[in-house]
């Protein structure tokens, strides 16, 4: 039960680097760089998704027909998504027999998709069978040219068994027929309780002039976009250009008023603590990290309009020369243990909510601070959300074209820049 046990001090560091990974996540959602290969266009055939669920199977089975196993895997992740050690790679191994290569080579989901949309388009290999990829434009584009492939649920029990309801339905990918998440955070507001005496519960609070001066927003365009469309009672992902016109101007009076003292990218985290700021729009894995490496008491809460989740997910490229193997390491960590000791790892939200009794478990048997750190983990909901709160959270727009998307961007640019 506990081979996955890291030192404390070490886990400690590695949370306070983990920011990086999602500073990575924001430059890429909607980068200069994907707006430019959107716009540019990508080389590729585009297919037609499944109109029924009996002709997603006949694709399913179509695919699969006389695929089998070739002992290894080549596995792409982000940085700092797995415990240096891969305890959980070793256990697979032991366990099936088959190895796995694992690499962090994926820094953005631009730059990545810019890297194996050539190959993918000639049809060769880009060396994995497996990666993980952010929702947002570049899956999009994965699932449109047609560079997926249609997953096959029979062969995913631990998925079916054990992942949580709202995983099994994604807003970008219905049904999961081309991915299953890895890992999730949210963006809600966190708040320095030395100066606020009232805990926020809405997005009206990010717009109270009493806060004036003293609120963060992001500058990211998608993530400040969400958060007008939510305190307009709209959802992102619904949204259309009339919305976006109603949130940006919902912003520019924010702004206008004095109530933003600025727009943000991943350094909201320490004007926070030092009350420069009192709240802010902030992600919920900065909050639970800063909180554990500096042992700051900040607050993030998911206001009662909605809140923003992001997903990454696993997925198989049709060129994958291991789609089996692939496919049993991607249901290998849908076992309950397997992924507790991810998430006591790297303290995202797991997509695996019986994981929380397993970590709560493994925190009774340790002492010291790894006690602590595990008993934190398991009763934050910042890794567990509760039913209430994952029912309020949504996802970003679904563009269904490069000029929508460049229509989205520049609307709320301004708000930002100016």
């Amino acid at each position: 039960m506990n081979d996955f046990r890291r030192d404390p001090a070490f886990l400690r560091g590695s949370t306070q680097r983990r920011l990086g990974r999602r500073d990575a996540f924001r430059l890429a959602g909607m980068s200069a760089a994907g707006l430019a290969l959107a716009a540019c266009g990508v080389q590729g055939k585009g297919v037609a998704k499944p109109t029924s669920s009996a002709q997603a199977q006949s694709e399913v089975e179509k695919y699969w027909a006389g695929k089998a196993k070739t002992g290894h895997v080549d596995f792409a992740n982000w940085p700092l998504y797995m415990d240096p050690k891969h305890p959980e790679l070793q256990q697979f191994t032991k366990q099936t027999g088959i190895t796995v290569t694992y690499k962090e080579v994926i820094q953005d989901n631009a730059s990545w998709f810019a890297k194996i949309q050539p190959q993918l388009a000639a049809g060769q290999s880009i060396g994995y069978d497996l990666m993980v990829v952010t929702n947002g434009i570049q899956f999009t584009q994965l699932v449109q040219l047609g560079y997926l492939v249609p997953l096959d649920h029979s062969k995913l029990p631990n998925y079916t068994a054990n992942a949580g309801e709202r995983y099994k339905n994604e807003a970008y990918d219905p049904g999961n027929v081309y991915s299953v998440p890895w890992a999730s955070g949210m963006t809600g507001i966190a708040y320095n309780p030395k100066y606020v005496d009232t805990p926020p519960t809405s997005m009206a609070d990010l717009w109270n002039p009493k806060y004036k001066g003293k609120v963060g927003m992001m500058s990211d365009s998608q993530e400040i976009a969400n958060f007008g469309l939510f305190a307009l009672g709209i959802d992102p992902d619904k949204s259309g250009p009339a919305d976006w016109e109603k949130a940006a101007a919902k912003l520019k009076e924010q702004r206008d008023s004095g109530i933003v003292r600025k727009y943000y990218d991943q350094s909201y985290v320490d004007p926070l603590s030092k009350g420069d700021i009192w709240l802010t729009m902030a992600w919920s894995g900065d909050i639970f990290q800063k909180n554990v490496s500096d042992g700051t008491d900040l607050k993030f809460v998911i206001p009662q309009e909605g809140a923003t989740i992001w997903t990454d997910n696993m997925m198989i490229p049709k060129t994958a020369s291991s789609p089996v193997d692939a496919i049993t390491l991607i249901d290998f960590f849908y076992d309950v243990n397997v992924a507790a000791r991810l998430a006591e790892y790297i303290n995202y939200v797991t997509p695996v909510p019986g994981a929380k009794d397993v970590i709560a478990a493994d925190a009774g048997k340790a002492s010291g601070d790894d006690k602590k750190l595990l008993e934190d983990v398991a009763a934050s909901p910042l890794v567990f959300p509760s039913d209430a709160d994952l029912s309020k959270l949504r996802s970003y727009k679904v563009f269904k074209d490069s000029a929508e998307q460049k229509q989205f961007e520049s609307t709320f640019q301004a708000i930002t820049t100016s």
